[in-house]
């Protein structure tokens, strides 16, 4: 029989020890990390599918609410902001991405996407589940919660989202649009150049933060895909590509760098 000390008997302890304290320290990193059924990569917050949907693969539900067109914006109303959570530090590809949890202003110039039906009712990076057909949006730097003004300045449609989900991680790409919000803003049949402005703790406490350019007053963007729409790829390089001629930076976030290609 081994004796209390003998090394054989005590050296199975360490390492049982040992490999139940590396168990639970994974558990409990797991746990802490902003989670998303959207792809992406481990530990991180959800990445968008690259170049965003399309209504080839991707779109409503089979029986769609009627007069989406119509749904009103998001309110904006005082969220608490926890530091932790989704609005840890975090990397995707090589890159750290440091949300906001203060009242600071944020705008940013950059490509606008979309998701539809593929996570319609699963997580989003706060836990809440994605409604496709509400006014909320995914962004890689902004509070979660917390709400954003979207802009298209092709048409001059406007639009209050809340923003609850984390992405988009492709170069270029400012935010990813609820199915409604980019019907509301005309980004269907394509990803677009947006404007974002955050409607900061401060601008909601003076009600300060305006009103947007009503998309119900304009006509309804068909839902179908036009044989000549520009395909999301495309899109992408033709606007980096007169970005770049025109000597300015992909995106202008505050305090932000260029968003990376993802592998």
């Amino acid at each position: 029989m081994p004796t209390l000390y003998d090394p054989i008997q005590l050296g199975t302890r360490l390492s049982s020890r040992l490999a139940l304290g590396l168990l639970i320290a994974s558990l409990a990193a797991c746990s802490s990390a902003p989670q998303s059924s959207r792809p992406h990569s481990a530990a991180v917050p959800a990445v968008n599918a690259p170049g965003g949907a399309s209504l080839d693969t991707d779109g409503p539900t089979a029986n769609p609410p009627p007069d989406l067109i119509k749904v009103p914006d998001a309110e904006p109303r005082l969220e608490p902001v926890r530091a932790g959570g989704p609005n840890k530090p975090y990397a995707v590809a090589g890159h750290r991405y440091e949300p906001i949890t203060h009242d600071e202003p944020y705008t940013e110039h950059g490509l606008g996407s979309w998701y539809g039906r593929k996570y319609h009712g699963r997580p989003t990076a706060n836990g809440e589940l994605y409604d496709m057909y509400a006014m909320t949006a995914a962004h890689p730097r902004l509070p979660i919660p917390s709400y954003a003004r979207v802009r298209n300045p092709a048409n001059g449609r406007e639009v209050i989202v809340r923003i609850n989900d984390r992405g988009p991680f492709t170069a270029g790409y400012a935010i990813d649009l609820s199915y409604t919000a980019a019907l509301k803003l005309g980004l269907l049949r394509g990803v677009a150049e947006v404007e974002v402005e955050r409607i900061t703790p401060a601008m909601i406490r003076s009600g300060r933060y305006g009103a947007v350019n009503p998309a119900a007053a304009l006509p309804e963007v068909a839902v179908e895909r036009r044989a000549d729409a520009i395909d999301p790829d495309d899109a992408l390089a033709l606007w980096l590509a007169e970005r770049e001629a025109a000597g300015q930076p992909s995106t202008t976030g505050s305090g932000s760098s260029r968003i990376p290609k993802r592998p």
